[in-house]
């Protein structure tokens, strides 16, 4: 981020629509020092909520791209993002009954997305919705997706024949320490959304019954053959309390078992 180009593009905005740094001092709650160094471009030691609350009141949306040195950021994502799915096939190919298509684009009078992974059970006429989380980013953000898709899923898959009598849904997330410790901070919240952990999904892959709301650690590095590690490899421990019905074992079998 290029902090003296940033805070010429808030100046330039706020002068062009004839604002003073005290009236964006008010809407922003914060003092007019603070708009003034952003507008100097003097950044270090400003917060990015005291950052992203002046630039609002701006009706400006700052976003931050990181750079690595190490290479491509998006070729580095893509390559664990694809890990999963890999990981994920290999287990949905082991399972009795179901079929699965992945990368399921959609667009519904206005609401777009892509479901990373559909799975159908044609027997029962269950229908399982997968989302795969290489990390977590805003925890609000994923209930709000889960929510549509589920909601979507049925209009979704009418084309292919598929007219379910239930709808799952599951949300795979990477097991690692960060999202470990994002998820714990918000456990409450998504087991109110999401009640279901990692044995009801094998439950659910293994003979479907009632519709299910999961989320669970799944543990990859070992059944993505030839992909990039999601996980990290190292064992880490957390206390049973606070991610109590997040874990999956460290190793589950890729069968439904």
């Amino acid at each position: 981020m290029d902090d003296r180009r940033l805070g010429a593009i808030l100046r330039a905005i706020r002068l062009d629509r004839g604002l003073t740094q005290d009236e964006v001092e008010a809407a922003a709650g914060t003092s007019r020092f603070v708009v003034a160094r952003i507008e100097a471009g003097r950044l270090a030691g400003i917060s990015i909520g005291r950052l992203r609350s002046v630039a609002t009141a701006l009706d400006v949306r700052p976003e931050i791209v990181p750079s690595w040195n190490g290479g491509d950021l998006g070729r580095l994502l893509n390559a664990r993002h694809a890990a999963f799915h890999q990981a994920m096939a290999e287990r949905l190919n082991g399972c009795s009954g179901w079929t699965f298509e992945p990368e399921v684009s959609f667009s519904i009078q206005g609401e777009r997305g892509v479901i990373d992974v559909l799975a159908w059970h044609a027997a029962t006429s269950s229908l399982l919705v997968i989302e795969l989380k290489t990390e977590i980013v805003d925890v609000n953000d994923l209930m709000t997706t889960v929510d549509r898709r589920r909601r979507l899923a049925p209009r979704i898959t009418a084309d292919r024949g598929w007219h379910p009598k239930s709808v799952s849904v599951w949300v795979a997330v990477a097991d690692s320490r960060t999202n470990r410790r994002r998820l714990a901070r918000h456990v409450a919240v998504l087991r109110s959304k999401l009640p279901d952990d990692g044995h009801r999904v094998r439950g659910l892959l293994a003979e479907p019954t009632a519709p299910i709301a999961a989320l669970s650690f799944m543990s990859i590095e070992h059944l993505a053959h030839g992909g990039a590690p999601v996980a990290g490899r190292r064992r880490v421990r957390h206390p049973a309390a606070t991610l109590a019905g997040l874990t999956e074992p460290r190793h589950p079998s890729p069968g439904c078992s």
